[in-house]
Formats: C-alpha cells, structure tokens, sequence
C-alpha cells in the first residue's frame, strides 16, 4: 500500500488508529497484493469510514 500524504511512522506510535487507517485505506483504494484480516474488520467495523457501496458488501460477507 502507498500513502503520501501520511506519516506512517508517526500513525504507528497510535497502534488503534494506524489499524483503523491501514483497514480504511486498504478497503477504499486496493489492497494492492496484501489481505484483510477478518478479525481486525470485524473488531474495527464500527469505528471505520467507508464508502456505503463497499460498506454494505462487506456487511454481506461478513455475515
């Protein structure tokens, strides 16, 4: 995954929101070669802002 516009090392020191960042990111824009972790999605699911469309067809797999 690329980022440019964020301070990975400095997101890293906040092990939550670097989790909850990386889940966002990854769903958003690629996973670009790497896999979600269910577990993590499940534990962050409230906590995540995703677009609505991928929102609701994780929710469906997730079931």
């Amino acid at each position: 995954m690329y980022n440019w516009s964020t301070d990975e090392k400095q997101l890293k020191n906040h092990p939550e929101q670097y989790a909850i960042w990386k889940l966002e990111q990854m769903i958003n824009f690629g996973l670009n070669g790497e896999k979600i972790i269910e577990s993590d999605l499940r534990k962050y699911w409230n906590k995540l802002t995703l677009d609505p469309a991928r929102q609701k067809f994780l929710q469906l797999l997730l079931k």
